[in-house]
């Protein structure tokens, strides 16, 4: 364990699989108190007992951030428990839109917009109205927002995933400058294509043909975002805010 985060407390969104996982890891690792929340308790108390293993302090709160209430109380108790809250990770994510990324804008019904976006950006929304005031008690607070290199483009069949993720890019913004001066700085992560339990079906040919789309022939590893979360958390980035930063190995940087 290194001292980076030693006395903070970070709380992760969708921390029991994929890139929120490895961000709860990188952070217990650093040092920091880790309060977990997601849906899947079995996962989330899997993860605590092996952070606990490692000499790493942290809780699971089992939450739902697409209800206003368990975000709330989900902020509540990580406050509750470690008495403040320094940084944040939204991850939050809708399982639902990965099954609607191929509705063109005229096909989409009401439905499928409401059940993308009430997770994908609400729920980044509903998590930063209740970190923020905790954060303002201290002076001082670092946001991260998991948007996705669909917030940076647009593609055939995309609408609905990659609105709600320009608008995390886009929220992101606004709160940066809404309270910088009250010491909170807020930033996102776009990532591209990451090896994440998502991935498991692709088949090798597959995988052959999206490595080919960035400069870094490869798919990105979870550690690696975690590690960019972290980095924007961290004092070593203490004049960054607003940024909506490209972990995409390239992708974005060609024609």
């Amino acid at each position: 364990m290194s001292g980076q985060f030693s006395g903070k407390v970070a709380l992760v969104i969708g921390g029991n699989v994929g890139i929120g996982k490895a961000t709860a890891f990188a952070f217990a690792r650093a040092g920091a108190k880790v309060a977990i929340g997601a849906r899947r308790e079995g996962l989330g108390n899997e993860i605590v007992a092996q952070i606990k293993a490692e000499g790493g302090d942290a809780i699971f709160i089992r939450a739902d951030v697409s209800k206003a209430s368990d975000a709330e109380a989900l902020v509540g108790t990580t406050v509750e428990t470690y008495g403040r809250l320094d940084c944040a990770f939204n991850n939050a994510a809708s399982s639902t839109a990965r099954g609607k990324k191929g509705r063109r804008v005229a096909d989409a019904t009401e439905k499928d917009w409401d059940d993308v976006m009430n997770t994908n950006l609400k729920g980044i929304w509903r998590c930063m109205k209740y970190e923020i005031p905790e954060m303002m008690k201290a002076g001082v607070g670092a946001i991260v927002n998991n948007s996705s290199v669909s917030g940076h483009g647009g593609y055939d069949g995309g609408s609905l995933y990659v609105a709600s993720k320009h608008g995390v890019s886009g929220l992101t913004k606004c709160a940066a400058v809404e309270y910088a001066k009250q010491g909170i700085r807020v930033n996102a992560v776009e990532p591209g294509i990451i090896e994440t339990h998502i991935w498991g079906a692709v088949t090798l040919d597959r995988r052959t043909k999206l490595n080919q789309l960035q400069p870094i022939p490869r798919m990105g590893q979870p550690e690696e975002v975690a590690d960019t979360v972290l980095w924007l958390c961290s004092e070593q980035s203490s004049y960054v805010t607003g940024v909506t930063l490209l972990v995409d190995g390239g992708m974005c940087a060609r024609p």
